[in-house]
């Protein structure tokens, strides 16, 4: 009887903490300022403004929504870029192309100052070329294991790690003389990552999701996200930024880990 009890209790206490993070806790969004000292970085750019969004995990109103208000805090900061860090969608279906189109509809207000990666859940049931239907008439390049110079910086985005499509090496090559900043979705993969960039941005872990301190994470660890899960690593083999995202995947609930919008202010170290 009194096992029975306690796992009774156990059960309610769990669903109790997972309606919660469904109801409130994922969609609490949090804007996360930081400033990173970086060695390398020059002079002249001083105070540059990064918003970093990453993991919108588009699939249904809820996502759309919550998308829409996470680039709307990206854009009152008044970033001079935004980078998007992939997984704009959690997989693809039929009607994803239309919802995508609609999450992303508020970033025609910054066209020209938006670049995008793709994730790993962007090639579940496709293909990441798929999203260039949604990108291309708001002027959003995707790079895919290519480099775009912007605003006096070099833009590196690499492909999915998860996926070996990433070309890490070749792509930094074609780097030239402006601080180089890559925009790679897993985290782990800065490990990886060759010299040349004074910074890497990174989404994908969701900073674990679902954490309970001192018990293991319902959520877990997804592939090439489990060493870095969120925050700035500065000692990382290159400075490295994580943000926990703005969606979730799997069960849609998050607790003690709220989501995210990054604005990043980057300072010569």
């Amino acid at each position: 009887m009194r096992f029975r009890n306690i796992a009774l209790g156990l059960g309610l206490t769990g669903a109790s903490m997972f309606i919660y993070g469904m109801l409130v806790e994922s969609n609490r969004l949090k804007l996360e300022r930081r400033t990173l000292h970086l060695p390398g970085w020059p002079e002249s750019l001083s105070g540059f403004r990064i918003a970093l969004l990453t993991d919108f995990h588009v699939r249904g109103p809820w996502s759309i929504e919550l998308t829409r208000r996470a680039i709307s805090m990206a854009i009152e900061q008044k970033p001079d870029v935004i980078a998007i860090g992939g997984d704009l969608v959690d997989y693809w279906k039929s009607d994803s192309d239309a919802a995508l189109t609609e999450a992303l509809a508020p970033l025609a207000a910054r066209r020209g100052d938006v670049i995008a990666v793709p994730g790993n859940h962007d090639y579940y049931c496709g293909r990441a070329e798929r999203l260039h239907r949604s990108l291309e008439p708001l002027g959003i390049p995707l790079l895919r294991n290519q480099v775009l110079r912007h605003k006096g910086v070099s833009w590196v985005g690499l492909d999915s790690a998860c996926w070996r499509l990433a070309m890490p090496r070749e792509t930094i090559a074609k780097a030239m003389e402006e601080p180089a900043i890559a925009l790679w979705h897993e985290g782990d993969a800065v490990d990886d990552l060759p010299p040349g960039c004074v910074l890497m941005l990174s989404g994908h872990s969701h900073g674990g999701q679902f954490r309970i301190p001192g018990l293991i994470r319902p959520y877990g660890h997804p592939k090439l996200g489990h060493r870095y899960l969120e925050g700035f690593y500065p000692n990382a083999k290159t400075p490295l930024y994580v943000s926990r995202g703005v969606g979730t995947t799997g069960p849609p609930s998050r607790f003690m880990c709220p989501p995210e919008v990054s604005l990043l202010v980057l300072e010569p170290g």
